[in-house]
């Protein structure tokens, strides 16, 4: 027996899982809604009523009014026929006036549904950060889920209520009729059926691959600045043609799908009629009469083969959109690997090619005991920056990454953090920027709060430099003076002999000369925007990671600089160099903290004795 592909696999759950989960909601809301059901069903009783007289009346007009020689007789059944037809307006009034006792109270609670969930991301996210489907789920996906399944309780209704009484009224005509006709209905009803779940499963995930295509497109659109500055522009392009390409793919399956569905159409609602004129000769050998055969004929234009066309329709496009919208509003929440009030997931665009990375893996929280300052004094007695019960989460239930975090960071001090690969380092100096808002505790910088400020407010009081350098097209001193537009020529020459960077700059030209991010390796990246950050006029410098690509005397002579630039540094330090360099290390574990000099780490945290170790004794150790 083959075993089934993932992909296979993946199809199943997607159309099999939604089902699962909507199943228990779905019996809770009709359960409370009886009374609801109950009229309802009495109107379709009524529907089924004038579906049966509807055909039996133009039996009986023809066999026991116009070929009996009796027109008035034929005339007074097609009488009855018409009044079948007329009555079917007030009912058709009485199941919309039922139909809103169930739409309304759904629309109703998915409203509630959309805003909890909204209301539960928006409360760790950072200021700024926003649920962006929230909108789309308040609006157009509730409005979709009301519209089908409205749509699709009146179909099933009268599908059901009809077929039942075209077929009772065949079966009054003669038992043979059913014979001919059940067969191919029910053969292209049961094909039918079986597209559902695989056309479910297509739907979603088309519907994912467009809404993954617009995101990148509106991600590039307003990043079309950034990635022509950091020359990722071709990278952007690849990955919008691999989702284009993806989306096509899910277009062409979901296409597939519907040919079926067509084909399944055709049968049921073609194939009935075509059978039962070919077993005309069968038919009239067991008795079957004229007037019985164009009562058939009746039963399957004007009722059943119309009502099974409208429920393959609804169930093919309305339900299966049902199905999507409902398991994303009332489903679970969507796994994504962005920190709540990010832009969201990674994609090829410039947030990807630019900025700081998180933190990492999520890790078990860290409690720091802040010891005194070393030799540095402060030039205030204002902390440069103060974390207070500092808590971070990356969702409700999650592990804190940061658990009740107090740290001062003296004026004019040197910090290096330090700690294993997705400890939480990113995380902290995120945090301390702004650009991410804590679970809870305050982040201050120069005695203001972080959390919540203009980014205009935020420039002026910290420059952050990433690991992957933010370097644009245009000249060496337009990229220079990036942060500090009046900057003099004679300061940035004497910026660039401080960082060693004269080479570089002759090389593209001096400072008039052009840079092309594309052709600088990744260490002349980051010196550049070091330099830049030499420059900037605001008090803090936050550098994460953002030597790495250095070699280690560049590295040295350009923390030696930016140390003597008046103001404070917290490093996230690549090296045991680059921790020995400053005035303290804070050391991130996974389980506690410590923040002391480099001789008290030794003497207090097993963890940094380990890794002065393999930064001494071997390979350095990636932090």
């Amino acid at each position: 027996m083959r075993a089934q592909a993932p992909d296979e696999a993946r199809a199943g759950d997607a159309g099999a899982g939604p089902l699962r989960r909507l199943a228990p909601p779905a019996r809770r809301f009709l359960a409370h809604r009886k009374g609801v059901l109950v009229r309802l069903g009495l109107f379709s009783l009524a529907e089924s009523a004038q579906a049966f007289l509807v055909g039996h009346a133009v039996a009986r007009s023809v066999d026991e009014g116009f070929l009996a020689g009796e027109p008035r007789r034929g005339l007074l059944w097609l009488g009855v026929a018409l009044v079948a037809v007329v009555s079917g307006a007030p009912v058709v009034r009485g199941v919309f006036a039922q139909l809103a006792g169930l739409t309304e109270p759904l629309r109703d609670q998915l409203v509630r549904r959309a805003v909890d969930r909204s209301m539960a991301r928006a409360a760790p996210a950072a200021p700024g950060g926003t649920d962006r489907a929230a909108v789309s789920r308040l609006t157009n996906q509730v409005e979709i889920a009301r519209d089908s399944f409205a749509g699709l309780v009146l179909t099933l209704r009268s599908f059901v209520f009809t077929a039942a009484g075209a077929l009772l009224g065949l079966l009054s005509l003669h038992p043979a009729l059913l014979v001919v006709v059940l067969p191919p209905l029910a053969a292209g009803l049961a094909l039918f059926l079986v597209t559902l779940r695989p056309m479910a499963a297509a739907q979603r995930r088309a519907l994912a691959a467009d809404e993954a295509l617009g995101d990148h497109a509106a991600r590039s659109r307003a990043a079309l600045r950034d990635l022509a500055a950091c020359g990722t522009g071709p990278r952007a392009e690849r990955h919008g043609a691999d989702l284009v390409a993806e989306a096509a793919a899910q277009a062409r399956t979901l296409a597939g799908w519907a040919a079926v569905r067509t084909v399944a159409l055709g049968v049921a609602g073609h194939l009935p009629v075509l059978a039962l004129l070919v077993a005309v000769p069968w038919l009239r050998g067991r008795g079957v009469s004229a007037g019985a055969l164009l009562g058939a004929f009746t039963y399957l234009a004007q009722s059943l083969l119309p009502a099974l066309h409208t429920l393959m329709t609804a169930l093919g496009a309305a339900g299966s959109r049902l199905l999507v919208v409902l398991d994303r509003i009332l489903g679970p929440e969507p796994d994504t690997t962005d920190a709540p009030g990010t832009a969201g997931p990674r994609s090829g665009t410039a947030a990807a090619a630019c900025h700081a990375r998180d933190g990492g893996p999520r890790s078990p929280a860290h409690r720091v005991r802040t010891l005194p300052h070393p030799a540095k004094p402060a030039t205030a007695a204002a902390p440069a920056v103060e974390l207070r019960s500092v808590t971070l989460s990356y969702g409700v239930r999650a592990e804190p990454v940061l658990d009740s975090l107090d740290l001062s960071v003296a004026q004019g001090e040197h910090l290096a953090v330090v700690g294993p690969s997705g400890i939480g380092k990113s995380t902290l100096t995120r945090l301390v920027a702004g650009t991410l808002a804590p679970s809870s505790g305050e982040v201050r910088v120069a005695q203001d709060v972080v959390t919540g400020r203009p980014a205009g407010e935020l420039a002026a009081l910290r420059t952050l430099v990433p690991q992957e350098a933010y370097v644009f097209t245009g000249t060496v001193g337009d990229n220079l003076a990036y942060l500090r537009t009046d900057a003099r020529r004679e300061e940035l020459d004497a910026a660039v002999a401080a960082f060693g960077l004269r080479p570089l700059v002759e090389r593209l030209g001096g400072l008039d000369g052009p840079v092309r991010p594309a052709e600088l390796s990744p260490g002349e990246r980051q010196l550049l925007a070091l330099v830049r950050a030499y420059l900037s006029p605001a008090p803090l410098l936050l550098l994460d990671e953002a030597t790495c690509h250095l070699d280690p005397a560049s590295e040295a002579r350009a923390e030696e600089a930016l140390a003597r630039r008046p103001g404070t540094l917290l490093v996230v330090a690549h090296r045991l160099s680059s921790a020995a360099r400053a005035d303290r290390t804070l050391v991130l574990d996974g389980v506690g903290a410590e923040c002391g000099t480099h001789e008290e780490l030794l003497d207090r945290s097993p963890l940094y004795r380990d890794l002065t170790g393999h930064w001494t004794g071997g390979p350095p150790r990636p932090l």
